[in-house]
């Protein structure tokens, strides 16, 4: 497969010197659960990059585990904001590049803040999207925190816990 063909995320880690899988889905996904059993892993495995808008122009990631949901509060709280959005899908794809379903934290337009939930420390392999719709990147949690220098690690999403 040529470097033409990999989806924007694996360009990003093979940039990087970083090891990947590609895995492409055979048909549409239609559950977190389903995309989990088909790429031979957990729900906890599956990264979900979440994007939220901080105000007109400003943007920021929040990765989280699959089935984990992010805690606004506590974000807001964090980002030192009253007040935050989902980005829109058209906010999405101006921001990432990628459409929703796809997006992925790496091989992105323009720098982004992103905030990786402390709910991915406890998987050592994980898949995020690979900027193409039915495609994943599956890679070492490792390698992507270090792919992910310059994110923040956090608790970001609802627990239960203190």
């Amino acid at each position: 497969m040529s470097s033409d063909a990999l989806p924007p995320v694996a360009v990003a880690l093979t940039q990087l010197g970083i090891p990947y899988r590609i895995f492409t889905h055979t048909g549409p996904v239609e559950s977190l659960e389903q995309a989990a059993h088909e790429r031979g892993q957990r729900p906890e495995q599956v990264v979900r990059s979440i994007v939220f808008r901080l105000a007109q122009d400003r943007f920021a990631m929040v990765l989280v585990a699959g089935p984990a949901q992010v805690d606004w509060k506590r974000l807001r709280a964090h980002l030192g904001q009253s007040r935050l959005t989902m980005a829109s899908a058209e906010e999405v794809l101006a921001v990432t590049g990628y459409p929703i379903g796809a997006v992925g934290p790496l091989g992105l337009p323009q720098p982004l803040p992103i905030y990786v939930d402390d709910s991915l420390l406890t998987e050592s392999e994980i898949s995020i999207g690979s900027g193409v719709r039915g495609t994943t990147v599956i890679v070492a949690r490792t390698a992507l925190l270090t792919a992910l220098s310059i994110a923040e690690i956090g608790r970001f999403r609802q627990t239960t816990e203190p």
